[in-house]
């Protein structure tokens, strides 16, 4: 049985979907912008039978808190601080999996740095953690992450639009028939949320201090060698074929599968994920 629960986290609220007893091994589910734990409200109850499984929605995101950018840091240092915050001290996980996609990437291999010895495995989906990984629809962000302006913030302002998160989940996918609207219905509806514009370019922006981290992510995927499963949408525009294979470098142990869709590859694609996630990890 799935639940919806709200936890306390430093005086915010954040939201989490729960399922799967307590005593299988633990999956934390860790979302992509612009979604939320919304984007694994399928996958969920594919694998609840045989983990237990945490989705969080980061501050900011979903049904968690959004304080204004005044009032809050948002970096994907302080999204990784209260993702932790809810896994360790008010869950009290000891060992878990991670499953990252996109933003998850990020926030997941934070937790996972400074939690070594707590991590299992790593399921990555278009979750990015090498410079060859990103993709030329990166480019129109470079000028704000050189220098942020209204001129440099007015293109990175598309991202937010319906029209481009329609386009992140049917870019690249077969059959576009298989995409639920509820996807990016729900996705554009929290990104219209008054003020949240500024909260997702603080992020936005922040983005670019991710890259500075990558060779502790890869030396701790070289001395830990996690058991590693890559499902990735092998037509996404943001992160690349060659982001998914330069994995193997230091995690050569991994599967790596390439699947013939875009950047939300659960959403046509998720009975195979979940049958190669209970596969490698069940």
């Amino acid at each position: 049985m799935q639940t919806f629960q709200f936890a306390a986290a430093r005086g915010l609220k954040m939201f989490y979907r729960e399922a799967g007893a307590k005593d299988f091994p633990a999956i934390v589910l860790l979302h992509g912008f612009p979604s939320s734990s919304h984007m694994f409200r399928e996958l969920i109850p594919q694998l609840a039978n045989k983990f237990h499984i945490i989705a969080p929605d980061y501050i900011g995101f979903g049904y968690s808190d959004a304080p204004d950018v005044s009032k809050f840091e948002y970096t994907f240092d302080n999204l990784a601080t209260y993702v932790e915050e809810l896994l360790f001290d008010t869950l009290g996980l000891k060992k878990f999996s991670i499953y990252v996609q996109d933003y998850g990437a990020p926030v997941g291999f934070r937790v996972a740095f400074r939690h070594q010895d707590a991590i299992e495995g790593i399921i990555v989906q278009n979750g990015n953690a090498y410079a060859e990984g990103i993709g030329s629809a990166f480019d129109p962000i470079k000028p704000f992450w050189a220098n942020r302006t209204p001129e440099t913030e007015a293109s990175v302002r598309e991202l937010l639009t319906l029209e481009t998160t329609i386009f992140q989940y049917t870019h690249g996918v077969q059959d576009v028939s298989r995409i639920s609207p509820d996807s990016y219905t729900v996705d554009q509806h929290f990104l219209d949320r008054p003020g949240n514009d500024a909260i997702q370019l603080n992020l936005l922006h922040n983005y670019q201090a991710n890259l500075t981290h990558y060779d502790e992510w890869h030396a701790f995927f070289r001395n830990k060698q996690p058991r590693t499963l890559i499902v990735w949408g092998k037509n996404d525009p943001f992160f690349t074929v060659e982001g998914a294979q330069a994995y193997m470098r230091d995690l050569p142990k991994a599967e790596l599968n390439l699947l013939d869709t875009g950047h939300f590859a659960l959403e046509d694609h998720g009975d195979v994920i979940a049958k190669k996630i209970v596969s490698s990890f069940g």
